[in-house]
C-alpha cells in the first residue's frame, strides 16, 4: 500500500518566555492508505503536536510533512484549510458538539460554507450518521439529550460528513464508560473496512489494541511497539536489581551500560 501520511525527521521547538521548548525530536512515520494506528503515549509526551502537525493544525520547525505525496510546508492556509475540511476528519474527546443544535445540523457544520445546496448537504449528514449507527429518530433530537456514546457517534458521523481520506481521533473514547467505548472503537473499524486511514491518540493500552498497528512517543521521540517494550523491559530489570535499602544490586541507571542502553532506545548521545 502507499503511504498517505509520509513525516521525516520532524521536530517542532516552541519559543517562550522561559526559553525553548522542544515538543517533536526528529519524528518520522509513514501510515499507509487504509491503515488503522495508534499513537500512544503519557502527558506532555508530545502526541498532541504530533496529532495538530498531522492535521495541518500546526507547521513544523524543520522536517517533511508530505500528505497525499503533496508537501505540506509549500501549501499556504488557504490550502490547508481546503485540506483540513475537504482530505481530513477530526474526532475529539469532548465531543465539541453544539448542545442546543439538533444531531443533523451539528453533522452538517462542516458543509456550512461549501456550495452545495442545502438539501445536498442534509442528505450527506444522513449518510454519515447512517454509516456510525446511530438510529434515525435521534437526527432531529438535541445533542445534548443524547447519551456519551451517541454523542460520540455523532462527532464522528460529523468527521466523515465530507468523505476525508483520514480521520483524526484524539482520545477518542476517554468520557466514556467501557462497553461505549468498544462500541466507538467497533465504529473505527467499520470505517477502516470502508477505505479511511484512521489514527488515533491514546493512554490506553487496551484501546490501542484494537489498531493494526502501534508506535509510541516520549519525550518528543517516536518508538515502535517492540522498542517500547525493550525500553520498558530495561526499566523493570534495573528496579529489579534493588536491594532492600533502595541500593541498586547491579548495574545503576547511570552506570556505562544504562547509559548506552538509554541512548540507544532514545536515540541521544551518551555523554
Amino acid at each position: 500500500m502507499s503511504a498517505v501520511i509520509d513525516v521525516r525527521g520532524l521536530w517542532r521547538i516552541y519559543e517562550t518566555a522561559a526559553g525553548h521548548t522542544t515538543a517533536l525530536r526528529g519524528v518520522s512515520l509513514q501510515v499507509a492508505r487504509g491503515e488503522f494506528l495508534a499513537i500512544m503515549g503519557p502527558s506532555g509526551s508530545g502526541k498532541s503536536t504530533l496529532m495538530n502537525t498531522l492535521g495541518c493544525l500546526d507547521r513544523p520547525t524543520a522536517g517533511s510533512y508530505r500528505l497525499e505525496g503533496v508537501e505540506v510546508s509549500e501549501l499556504s492556509e488557504d490550502d490547508l484549510a481546503h485540506v483540513r475540511s475537504s482530505r481530513l476528519g477530526f474526532v475529539f474527546q469532548s465531543f465539541n458538539l453544539l448542545p442546543r443544535a439538533t444531531v443533523l445540523r451539528n453533522v452538517m457544520l462542516p458543509l456550512v460554507y461549501s456550495d452545495r445546496p442545502v438539501r445536498d448537504r442534509e442528505l450527506a449528514a444522513w449518510r454519515a450518521l447512517r454509516s456510525v449507527g446511530l438510529p434515525e429518530e435521534h437526527y432531529l433530537h438535541r445533542s445534548n439529550e443524547l447519551s456519551g456514546g451517541q454523542m460520540q457517534r455523532v462527532a464522528i458521523a460529523r468527521a466523515l460528513v465530507n468523505d476525508p481520506a483520514i480521520i483524526l481521533a484524539d482520545e477518542p473514547t476517554g468520557n466514556l464508560d467501557t462497553a461505549t467505548g468498544e462500541m466507538v472503537m467497533r465504529t473505527f473499524q467499520r470505517m477502516q473496512r470502508r477505505g479511511k486511514t484512521v489514527i488515533l491518540i491514546t493512554h490506553d493500552p487496551e484501546v490501542a489494541a484494537w489498531a493494526d498497528r502501534t508506535v509510541h512517543i516520549r519525550d518528543g521521540r517516536l518508538f515502535s511497539d517492540e522498542e517500547e517494550r525493550a525500553y520498558l523491559a530495561g526499566l523493570a530489570r534495573v528496579e529489579g536489581g534493588k536491594g532492600e535499602g533502595g541500593e541498586a544490586a547491579g548495574p545503576s541507571p547511570t552506570s556505562s551500560a544504562a547509559q548506552k542502553n538509554r541512548s540507544r532506545l532514545l536515540g541521544v548521545p551518551c555523554l
